[in-house]
């Protein structure tokens, strides 16, 4: 089991890696192809330095809600993740509780069984002695 989540753990990771690197690609294409399409549209100058600011503008909004989303997926993932730890660790120690309170249990009947052994050689040592 312990196994089974150290890979989804680690597919998780891989996942959120591999968001990020999406919405920074997607960020730098938004950017290219802006830029591009102003560069080699037939406007004057300040036509094209103006389309180039709002290009700007938008891509710049497009890789912040990409990040932000990002982030929250991030959160989210990481949340789940210490979810399910803190269910593991209480499982683990419940599991311990009762190994714990079986291993007591186990000792007392053994030493019931000792002192039950004892008083009978004790019993044997006295009536040898009485002898």
């Amino acid at each position: 089991m312990i196994i089974k989540d150290l890979i989804e753990q680690k597919k998780r990771k891989q996942r959120v890696k591999a968001a990020k690197v999406a919405s920074i690609a997607a960020g730098i294409g938004i950017a290219a192809g802006a830029a591009a399409g102003v560069l080699l549209a037939p406007k004057s100058g300040k036509e094209t330095r103006e389309d180039i600011a709002k290009g700007a503008e938008k891509a710049a909004v497009k890789v912040k809600e990409t990040v932000t989303n990002t982030i929250d997926e991030v959160a989210k993932a990481a949340e789940d993740i210490k979810d399910k730890a803190k269910a593991k660790v209480s499982e683990t120690a419940k599991a311990v509780e009762e190994k714990v309170e079986d291993s007591k249990e186990k000792a007392k009947a053994k030493a019931a069984e000792a002192a039950e052994v004892v008083e009978e050689k004790a019993q044997e040592v006295k009536k040898d002695a009485k002898k």
